[in-house]
């Protein structure tokens, strides 16, 4: 008989269980879903001299900033240029508009599956109508700022025509990526796609860093001290996403012919930061509409000289680098986890208070019901404010730090993108486990 080392036990007993549970067919759909994702990041859109484009967008850091999310995307002028954007954006609209329209609430509350795929639906129609739109802006930008990247033997027309389509239908194509990716992957698809964007966009933050240190070696402590931070950044990040408020509920005993059920005490996990990444990529996605729409005009040759200053001043407020746009960044990131940690369906005070009154639960020294449901209304504002003050100043901290240390090279991979990684890391972690769990492996990964 063959005789297997602990590790190699380890790893056959691993590979048996990936393929019980059908996690392995998961793990690479989600990877062949990146890789056609990557490959489509590559492929220009007609009549575009991509070196051209790629020169001139060195320069212009709005560009540079954009193209960070789009993971090359937008820098290449790929048939996927506008990348993940639209979807995030429809899906932020359609959000905000089920907690003030009282249809789609039911819809989302009431009706179950049915009602969500509706909402999936109308989140679809609207992600191409935000498509058709950003796709025109950036198409004219193109002609009227980035004409040099356009092919001369290319009627600009037909130019303009074609690539509104083609942006459009990359666009679909990437929401029906990430949606495929949620339903048949591992972890959320758009998440992951933001995720698979700014991992290739590291190599070439980290060549320019290196280039700037050594040919200024007085820069190497500043460097240093960068790094520092953003490690203790990451630590402080996954402590902020594990951790969590129990509040304890003592459930009642329940006799069932000879059996006794129940009796023993549990607890509902109220998140720090229920809302994970999410407040982070909506803050981003909410801020770079003015930001490109003020970027292109302000690029544009405006007649009008009040207008036109308008245009400047309102450009340098949106600057990723002003501190008006760190303002308005922390506000919309500590507003967006308390709107978020409101929309989840396991985190309504109300229906969980009903829920343990049904079952004849309850929270030790609360009455059932209405107290309940103000008791856990408290608990999950002070856990949520928590959780907000630190998701906000975390993400300002690292690009505080890189203005302050002069190395600016390191900026496009702040703590807003450390936050995404680290929080969609974790994510597909714990989704990992979760298929495991009915096997009870959940202890063999944490050796």
């Amino acid at each position: 008989m063959q005789q297997y080392t602990p590790n190699q036990q380890n790893l056959q007993t691993l590979l048996s269980n990936l393929n019980i549970q059908g996690l392995k067919k998961k793990i690479l759909f989600t990877l062949l879903m990146i890789f056609i994702f990557r490959l489509c990041t590559q492929i220009p859109l007609c009549g575009i001299d991509a070196q051209n484009f790629a020169n001139l967008a060195a320069t212009n850091n709005l560009i540079g900033f954009l193209d960070m999310f789009s993971g090359g995307a937008l820098g290449n002028v790929s048939i996927i240029a506008l990348g993940i954007g639209p979807y995030i954006t429809s899906s932020i609209i359609m959000q905000l508009l089920a907690a003030v329209i009282p249809h789609l609430e039911q819809l989302q509350k009431e009706e179950g599956e049915a009602g969500r795929r509706k909402i999936s639906q109308y989140t679809r129609i609207f992600t191409i109508v935000i498509a058709i739109i950003q796709s025109m802006v950036f198409v004219v930008y193109l002609i009227k700022t980035a004409s040099s990247a356009i092919m001369h033997n290319v009627p600009l027309f037909s130019f303009a025509i074609g690539s509104i389509i083609i942006l459009t239908a990359g666009s679909a194509f990437t929401m029906w990526m990430a949606e495929l990716m949620t339903e048949r992957g591992i972890g959320n698809g758009a998440s992951m796609l933001i995720f698979c964007g700014i991992i290739s966009k590291i190599p070439f933050y980290t060549g320019q860093t290196a280039t700037l240190v050594s040919g200024n070696p007085a820069l190497q402590p500043g460097l240093l001290v960068l790094l520092v931070i953003f490690f203790a950044t990451m630590i402080f990040i996954v402590i902020m996403q594990e951790s969590a408020r129990k509040v304890i509920i003592v459930n009642p005993r329940r006799q069932v012919g000879n059996k006794v059920y129940g009796g023993t005490n549990t607890y509902i996990p109220f998140k720090l930061n229920p809302g994970g990444v999410m407040p982070i990529i909506f803050a981003i996605a909410i801020l770079l509409f003015p930001t490109t729409i003020l970027g292109i005009f302000g690029q544009a040759n405006i007649q009008n000289e009040t207008l036109r200053n308008i245009i400047i001043h309102m450009a340098n407020f949106f600057s990723p680098s002003s501190i008006s746009y760190n303002v308005v960044y922390f506000l919309l990131i500590f507003g967006l986890t308390f709107f978020y940690a409101s929309i989840i369906p396991n985190m309504q005070p109300k229906e969980i208070a009903n829920n343990l009154k049904k079952y004849g639960s309850s929270i030790p020294g609360i009455k059932p019901g209405k107290p309940t449901a103000d008791a856990l209304d408290k608990i999950l504002s002070k856990t949520t404010f928590i959780g907000a003050i630190s998701l906000a100043v975390i993400a300002l901290i690292p690009s505080l730090t890189c203005k302050m240390t002069g190395i600016t090279t390191l900026q496009g991979i702040g703590a807003t993108s450390l936050i995404i990684m680290v929080g969609v890391a974790l994510d597909f972690i714990n989704q990992v486990k979760t298929n495991l769990l009915p096997k009870n492996y959940e202890s063999f990964l944490k050796q």
